[in-house]
């Protein structure tokens, strides 16, 4: 059994972290380190890393570098919320460090494994040449929820946060770009961080729109892929999070079930409904005890994220130029 010592127990930890964690069964939670009510908790991080051998990172962004650089040092394998890291170098110095310490360092892009994305991933073969992809992120909150993702200060805002989700779609399905233009602002009237942003990534004559607002009262399509073979539309966020949320068992026959299909419109305007795919949240843990266990690659390469992490950067700095900028070579 993996021992594993969850740093963090806020949204992220006890929504989504513990509960795959508990549900995997080569992992025990040995240890968790938080501020909050919690079972197995632990007064400090040296007493987490003496409980564990796997350290998940599940608290707030700025300090995602600092934790995962101590807990490699200490000959713990890591896993890392999104974002890896505020920066490229830290992300970086991350990696080289795993690789000295010969450990597994990985980072949770759970949205892979979300239905509606598998759904895509499966069907885009079937669209052809693919003309236009959109992404949206949408929901209506009106009112500034307190927390430290509205405080301004580096790793705060929806273009870190969720933004790091849609890009890391866009890498998977069509790699990194030529080229990317954005905008990225605060909308409401109270907020201190960007609560709104819209990419476009140039990939020849494709675009890769992506999109988040906290105003949107009737949300637009989740996915709509348009090529030469058809288009594909779904409507709904993956339900994954909810279940959680509700208290359902990842193991449940039911978790990741979506009954909203979406749909496949040919050319001739005959249109097909599509069963979305089961979302496949806890996969993410079985496949990092594997990774730890018998040595199979990590569930998401930590390069991958280091690509979001460039293309975060390049649409800040587009936003604030007002200017399209082109993405270097890997």
């Amino acid at each position: 059994m993996i021992r594993v010592g969850l740093v963090g127990y806020g949204l992220a930890g006890a929504t989504f972290h513990a509960p795959l964690i508990r549900a995997c069964d080569r992992m025990e939670l040995s240890a968790v380190q938080t501020s909050r009510e919690a079972p197995g908790r632990v007064g400090s991080f040296d007493e987490l890393l003496d409980r564990s051998n796997l350290v998940v990172i599940a608290s707030p962004n700025q300090t995602h570098y600092q934790l995962a650089r101590d807990a490699l040092s200490a000959g713990r394998h890591v896993v890392v919320d999104k974002p890896f890291a505020l920066t490229v170098e830290e992300a970086d110095r991350l990696m080289a460090l795993a690789r000295e310490q010969q450990r597994v360092l990985t980072v949770f892009q759970n949205r892979r494994l979300d239905g509606d994305f598998l759904t895509v991933a499966k069907l885009l073969p079937k669209l052809g040449d693919i003309a236009l992809f959109e992404a949206n992120w949408d929901r209506f909150r009106p009112t500034i929820k307190q927390g430290w993702r509205e405080f301004p200060q580096p790793g705060g805002g929806v273009l870190a946060d969720l933004g790091a989700h849609l890009i890391d779609h866009a890498i998977q399905l069509f790699g990194l770009p030529d080229a990317i233009e954005a905008d990225v602002l605060a909308q409401r009237s109270e907020a201190r961080v960007d609560d709104y942003f819209e990419l476009v990534m140039h990939y020849g004559r494709m675009r890769a729109c992506l999109r988040c607002s906290t105003l949107v009262a009737e949300p637009r399509a989740r996915f709509a892929i348009h090529g030469s073979g058809g288009s594909f539309t779904k409507f709904g966020i993956d339900v994954q999070e909810a279940q959680l949320k509700a208290g359902m068992d990842p193991r449940d026959p039911g978790f990741g079930i979506d009954d909203r299909d979406g749909s496949f419109t040919t050319p001739d305007g005959t249109r097909t409904p599509i069963t979305t795919q089961r979302g496949r949240y806890l996969n993410y843990y079985e496949a990092v005890a594997s990774a730890i266990l018998d040595g199979t690659p990590v569930p998401v390469d930590p390069a991958d994220a280091r690509n979001g992490l460039i293309l975060i950067d390049l649409a800040r700095r587009s936003a604030a130029l007002g200017k399209r900028l082109l993405v270097p070579a890997e």
